[in-house]
């Protein structure tokens, strides 16, 4: 058995293929360095992650996956399953060993793996940008928060600052504990340096930290919400269905 140990990067990921190729041994076990080894293995090989390896195997992927078929790629990493990275290497030594290699040939195993993965990751980005509330601060930033299952922040800000481009807001994973924050012009990632803050959990900002109006515009939002009620159709099922229940504490109308 033959491990590679690498830095659990994306760019890391890109290097251990092209290392393998280079070094003509592939491996049977991909793990971050400090994660203990299996009892019986042949050779362990440490990947040194570098940035012009990973550049030369993404330009390969590009010239051999449609857009689409990288999109599905990279959206397997934002899984950030355990089995995501082995299953993404396999499916690139297919991309490049296959000269008749399909993206959409779901009769192979690791095609379909992946393109199901990356199914779940879009619809859990299509949830983030259905369900993120904001609240307006009083510093005029409009704050959002969410734990997604996957990774998807980063696949919505695009969207975000196409939709709300004339507003600072600051969109916050507290699962992962971090956010993007967009100040009119550009977008940064950033971090907390108290993350256990009460409202980086629950996402409930203190009436202290709400723009004067806020929460008079949160009750019209409520009212508005119960007033298109109808009661006798009300469908708990459907509903929890459509509104799953783990979003809820993050949404205004539901506080």
């Amino acid at each position: 058995m033959t491990i590679f140990l690498y830095d659990h990067t994306f760019e890391g990921l890109l290097t251990a293929l092209f290392d393998a190729y280079f070094r003509k041994r592939f491996p049977d076990m991909l793990l971050t360095d400090g994660e203990p080894l299996p009892l019986f293995y042949d050779e362990s090989y440490t990947v040194t992650t570098d940035t012009e390896k990973a550049e030369r195997v993404w330009k390969g992927l590009q010239k051999k996956l449609s857009a689409g078929g990288l999109s599905c790629f990279s959206q397997c990493w934002l899984s950030e399953l355990s089995e995501a990275p082995m299953l993404m290497f396999r499916y690139m030594r297919k991309v490049f060993e296959s000269p008749g290699f399909s993206e959409t040939n779901f009769a192979d195993t690791d095609v379909l793996t992946l393109f199901q993965l990356s199914k779940k990751v879009s619809g859990e980005r299509y949830r983030v940008l259905q369900f993120m509330r904001f609240q307006k601060t009083a510093e005029g930033i409009y704050f959002g928060i969410m734990a997604p299952i996957y990774n998807v922040i980063p696949l919505t800000i695009e969207h975000f600052r196409d939709r709300f481009t004339d507003q600072r807001w600051l969109i916050y994973d507290s699962r992962r504990q971090y956010g993007y924050y967009y100040d009119g012009e550009m977008v940064n990632e950033i971090t907390f340096t108290e993350p256990r803050q009460a409202h980086l959990i629950t996402g409930i900002l203190d009436d202290d930290l709400l723009a004067q109006d806020e929460r008079l515009i949160q009750s019209m939002w409520k009212n508005y919400f119960k007033s298109i009620c109808i009661k006798e159709r009300i469908n708990p099922r459907k509903h929890k269905k459509d509104l799953p229940v783990r979003y809820w504490k993050y949404l205004t109308e539901k506080l």
